[in-house]
C-alpha cells in the first residue's frame, strides 16, 4: 500500500497549489454560459476600442514603432488575463513605463529592453512563486503617488513636440534637456498639428464628460485622422516617422545575451519588475473594490512574468495591469477572465484588418491621448491630499516626484523606499516613548489585568446590541499594516447598522493608514454603515482632522472618548432605526 502523507500536509500541499490557479480556470469551473459569454464579449470588445490607439500612443511615447504597443496588448494581455489571479483584470502596455523604457532604448537600444524585460519577467516568476505578492503591495501611499505623478509630467513634457508639430530630430531623454531642445525649436512650431491636437483633446474631454459610455479615445483620433486627410493638413503621421505597420504578429525570437549586458541592465530590469509588480497588484485591488471580489496576488505575479517574457519573445514592451482598462472592463459588464482573453483577440483582428489605415493617423492625434494618460496617472486630487499628511510623508512624496522628474525613477523608488523606512523606524522610537515603554511592535505582549481601566474590557461584546459590530485595532496603523488591516476588514463580511472601530491602542497613523481608512468608510457609507470611531490618540486625531479623515458631513465617522460612549451613541442610533 503506497504511503500516505499526514492529511495536513496534505491539505497545507492542495492550499499551495490552489494558490496558483488562474481566475479564467475558477471562473469556468463555477458554470459558464452564453449568457456570460456574452457579456464578456461585449466587455472585450469594448476595452479592445479603447486600448487600441492607446497601445500604439505608449509604443511611440516610450521610443518604440507603434506596433510594438499592439504586440504587448494582444500577447501579453491574452496570458495576464488567461494565467492571472484577477477576473477582471486587463493587461498590456502602461503609461508607468514610458519613462523607464525610453531611457532603456535612449541607452541601450531596443535589444537592451528585451534582454531587460526578460529578466524582469523571471523576477516576477520568482517573486510570485515565494509569494512576495503581499509585501509589494506594502510599498508607502507617498512613494506610489510621487513617482506615479513624476511619471505623469515625464509623460506630458515628452508630448510637446508632436502637440506643436516642432521639428526636433532626435528628442532628448531627461526632462530638462526635452524643454531646452522645445526653447530652441520654438521657430518650427506647425498650426495644422495644434489645431489637430486641440480637436482631439477637446473631443475626448467632452464626450467623457457628456457621453462617458462611448470611446473617447477612438473617436478623438478617428475625427483628427479624417479632417487631416480631408482638409490635406501638413502635420507628422504614423506612416510619415515609422511607415507601414504589419499587419501579423512577427515570430517568436530572442536577442542575443551576454553576461555583461545582463550585468548592466539588471538595475533596470528590477525596475520593471517592481512597477510591473506594484501596478498589476493595485489594479487587481481596485477591481476588487468595484466588483466585491478577491484576487489571488501571487498567482497574478506569475501571470505578469509569464506576459513579459511572453512579450518580449514577440519583440514588444514591459507590460502589467492597466488600472483604467481594468474598470473600464468592469464597468462593461465583464464577469470572467474570458473577457480579457478576448479583448487581445479583437486586438489583433483589429491589427488584421486596419494596419493599412492606421498610417495616417496624426501623431499630434496620439499625443493628445497621451495627454490625457497623463493627467489621469497625475492624481492630483490625491497628490494635494497628501500634501495635508505628517511632514515625513509630505517629505518622501516630494522628494520621490521630484527624482522621478529631474534624475531618474530607479533612484526615486530606491531613495523614496529607504526614506519611508527610515521614517517609520523614527515613528516607531517615537510610538515607544508615548506608550511609555510598551513595545508596539509586539502582537503578544500580555496585558497587566491589575492595570487595565474598566472601560478597556475587551470582553464587552455581550453588551452590543444587535445590528452594531466592534473591532478593535491594535498598534500602529502606517503602510507596512494597511494590507492586514484591509484584509481583515473584508473578512468580516457583515454590514451592520453600526461599526464601532476602537482606536485606543493606535499610537500613530501615516498617509497610507488614513488611505486604508478611507477606503473602509467608503465602503461603510455604501453600505449603510455608520462607523464609530472611539479612542482616538492625539497623533492620530490630529493627522485624520488635516486629512479631512474625520470632517463633518454626510457619510463621515462619528468620534467617542472611549468604548462606553461608542456602546452608547450606537444603541441610540440603533434606536433611531
Amino acid at each position: 500500500m503506497a504511503h500516505q502523507p499526514p492529511a495536513h500536509q496534505s491539505t497545507a500541499a492542495r492550499k499551495n497549489w490552489h494558490l496558483f490557479v488562474p481566475k479564467l480556470v475558477t471562473s469556468l469551473r463555477e458554470g459558464y454560459g452564453v449568457g456570460d459569454f456574452r457579456h464578456d464579449a461585449i466587455a472585450g470588445l469594448t476595452v479592445a476600442i479603447v486600448a487600441l490607439p492607446l497601445a500604439m500612443a505608449l509604443a511611440i511615447a516610450s521610443g518604440a514603432a507603434p506596433e510594438r504597443g499592439l504586440f504587448t496588448a494582444v500577447i501579453a494581455g491574452f496570458l495576464i488575463s488567461a494565467l492571472g489571479g484577477s477576473r477582471f483584470q486587463i493587461g498590456g502596455p502602461t503609461g508607468a513605463f514610458v519613462v523607464v523604457v525610453f531611457n532603456i532604448i535612449d541607452r541601450h537600444g531596443y535589444d537592451g529592453l528585451l534582454i531587460a524585460t526578460i529578466m524582469a519577467g523571471l523576477m516576477l516568476l520568482v517573486f510570485g512563486l515565494l509569494r512576495f505578492g503581499t509585501y509589494i503591495k506594502y510599498v508607502p501611499q507617498p512613494v506610489v503617488t510621487g513617482f506615479t505623478a513624476g511619471i505623469a509630467v515625464i509623460i506630458f513634457s515628452s508630448q510637446i513636440r508632436d502637440l506643436l508639430g516642432l521639428e526636433i530630430d532626435k528628442l532628448p531623454a531627461d526632462f530638462l534637456h526635452q524643454w531646452s531642445a522645445y526653447l530652441s525649436a520654438l521657430a518650427t512650431v506647425n498650426p495644422a498639428a495644434i489645431g489637430i491636437a486641440g480637436l482631439t483633446l477637446a473631443l475626448i474631454i467632452g464626450l467623457k464628460r457628456w457621453r462617458p459610455r462611448w470611446p473617447g479615445f477612438l473617436i478623438g483620433v478617428l475625427a483628427g485622422t479624417l479632417l487631416a486627410l480631408a482638409a490635406g493638413l501638413p502635420v507628422e503621421t504614423i506612416g510619415s516617422r515609422f511607415g507601414t505597420i504589419p499587419n501579423m504578429l512577427p515570430s517568436p525570437s530572442l536577442p542575443e545575451v551576454t553576461l555583461e549586458r545582463v550585468r548592466i541592465l539588471l538595475p533596470d530590469a528590477f525596475t520593471i519588475a517592481l512597477l510591473a509588480g506594484i501596478e498589476s497588484l493595485l489594479s487587481a485591488m481596485v477591481a476588487d473594490g468595484m466588483t466585491g471580489r478577491r484576487h489571488r496576488s501571487n498567482c497574478e505575479l506569475v501571470a505578469q512574468g509569464l506576459a513579459n517574457l511572453g512579450s518580449a519573445l514577440f519583440g514588444g514592451l514591459p507590460a502589467t495591469g492597466a488600472i483604467a482598462r481594468t474598470a473600464t472592463n468592469i464597468r462593461a459588464g465583464a464577469r470572467t477572465p474570458v473577457a480579457g482573453v478576448l479583448h487581445a483577440v479583437f486586438l489583433l483582428l483589429f491589427m488584421i484588418v486596419l494596419a493599412p489605415l492606421m498610417i495616417y493617423v496624426p501623431l499630434a492625434c496620439l499625443a493628445a491621448v497621451l495627454v490625457i494618460v497623463a493627467w489621469n496617472m497625475s492624481e492630483v486630487e490625491r497628490f494635494r491630499h497628501l500634501m495635508k499628511a505628517p511632514r515625513g510623508d509630505r517629505m518622501v512624496l516630494l522628494l520621490t516626484f521630484g527624482l522621478t522628474v529631474l534624475v531618474d525613477l530607479t533612484v526615486a523608488i530606491q531613495v523614496g523606499i529607504v526614506l519611508a523606512a527610515i521614517l517609520f523606524m523614527v515613528r516607531m522610537a517615537e510610538a515607544v516613548e508615548i506608550q511609555g515603554g510598551v513595545n508596539p511592535l509586539s502582537e503578544a505582549e500580555d496585558e497587566d489585568d491589575f492595570l487595565r481601566k474598566p472601560d478597556e474590557d475587551t470582553n464587552a461584546r455581550e453588551d452590543l446590541p444587535p445590528g452594531v459590530e466592534v473591532f478593535q485595532i491594535r498598534g500602529p496603523l502606517f503602510f507596512g499594516a494597511t494590507g492586514q488591516l484591509t484584509d481583515v476588514l473584508e473578512r468580516i463580511g457583515v454590514s451592520p447598522k453600526v461599526f464601532i472601530l476602537r482606536l485606543r491602542h493606535v499610537p500613530m497613523i501615516d498617509a497610507s493608514g488614513v488611505s486604508t481608512l478611507e477606503a473602509f468608510l467608503k465602503r461603510c457609507r455604501s453600505q449603510g454603515t455608520t462607523v464609530i470611531l472611539s479612542g482616538m490618540q492625539p497623533q492620530p486625531a490630529e493627522i485624520m482632522a488635516r486629512m479631512g479623515l474625520t470632517h463633518e458631513g454626510v457619510g463621515a465617522p462619528v468620534l467617542a472618548a472611549d468604548y462606553r460612549s461608542a456602546v452608547a451613541t450606537a444603541r441610540a442610533l440603533v434606536a433611531e432605526g
